[in-house]
């Protein structure tokens, strides 16, 4: 259903024109998402993780039309985005925000929010008839129809979201992008809305893009699962391979550093340095300043996405298992503890 091809998105982060001209500076550039390429099958979900300003949420923008891409391309069932999303196709992606605290507006009632995207789409209802149609979405995501009359601050946060997963679905669409839908609620409320939202895949053949940086959400929801560290996408593939044979040293340490009560008392590996500043990434590999498996290779090329075992589906972007020298992976006991 979703092909990314090559996509790129940088950002003119200057300072302001008069400034640079006094003071002789150049314009700068952010990166933000740089040469990402994956694809997503109708009625999948691909997990997207990594640390805070890789790049997730950029890329669930350009995936929506909210940005446009600097370089590369988003083709929906093979056609250009802008094509498919023309007219009629802007219904059939959707996006669930991170904050259903700033996602909703406060002056609006939760009807006008969750009927916003049937009078947008130009639907022909009676006032009765879109009562009854906003009621009917309510249901679906385990809130009443006499919600309707009430406003977003009235509910809790695990009800917010449960209105903005409403709002999405009002269009009817085929394809869902999740900005880390679950970050800003309590862990027995995130629970709730990942079963809600696997009901609703299941029942709509729902196809997902689900971004989050818990590790353990993304296993619980994902059926691939691709890494991303400062703007570029270092390793995918499907899920158990990702969570029980990962290639790539980033991947390594970000299962690491999952906390584990079966290990007290065993001395840790922490995740060794700093993320590099991005509006001046370091040469080749980006994640060299800080990998353990770092050789002066990796300072000078930057690697690629490739499949290192053949008719393997798990691809990597890493010169130490291009050359078969990352040492055998050796799971913790927290492992096999994930949902």
């Amino acid at each position: 259903m979703i092909e990314v091809r090559s996509l790129g998105k940088r950002f003119d982060v200057s300072a302001p024109w008069l400034e640079r001209v006094v003071e002789r500076r150049p314009r700068q550039w952010l990166h933000a998402v740089d040469d990402v390429s994956f694809t997503i099958s109708r009625g999948e979900t691909l997990g997207l993780v990594g640390e805070s300003g890789c790049g997730k949420s950029t890329v669930a923008r350009l995936l929506v039309g909210l940005y446009t891409p600097s370089a590369g391309e988003v083709r929906f069932d093979d056609k250009p985005l802008v094509q498919a999303m023309a007219g009629d196709g802007r219904r059939r992606v959707q996006m669930i925000f991170q904050d259903p605290y700033a996602s909703l507006n406060p002056r609006w009632q939760v009807g006008d929010i969750v009927g916003e995207p049937l009078r947008e789409a130009g639907a022909s209802l009676s006032r009765a008839a879109l009562a009854q149609e906003v009621g009917r979405l309510l249901g679906l995501v385990g809130l009443s129809a006499a919600d309707a009359s009430r406003y977003p601050h009235q509910f809790s946060g695990g009800q917010r979201q449960r209105i903005s997963i409403a709002r999405a679905l009002a269009s009817t669409p085929e394809f869902l992008v999740c900005d880390e839908p679950t970050s800003a609620l309590d862990v027995s409320v995130q629970a709730q809305v990942l079963n809600l939202m696997r009901e609703l895949q299941q029942a709509r053949r729902l196809t997902y893009l689900f971004i989050s940086h818990n590790l353990a959400v993304v296993h619980h929801v994902s059926d691939r699962v691709g890494v991303m560290y400062l703007g570029r996408l270092v390793e995918l593939g499907p899920k158990r391979q990702i969570f029980g044979a990962p290639r790539h040293p980033y991947t390594r340490m970000l299962l690491d550093a999952i906390p584990d009560l079966a290990q007290v008392g065993r001395q840790r590996t922490p995740v060794a340095g700093e993320v590099p500043n991005p509006l001046a990434p370091p040469g080749g590999c980006a994640f060299h300043p800080r990998c353990p498996q770092a050789m002066p290779r990796c300072t000078r090329e930057r690697p690629g996405l490739a499949v290192h075992d053949a008719g393997d589906e798990h691809v990597v972007a890493c010169h130490a298992v291009e050359e078969g020298r990352l040492p055998a992976w050796q799971p913790l006991t927290h492992r096999r503890t994930l949902p």
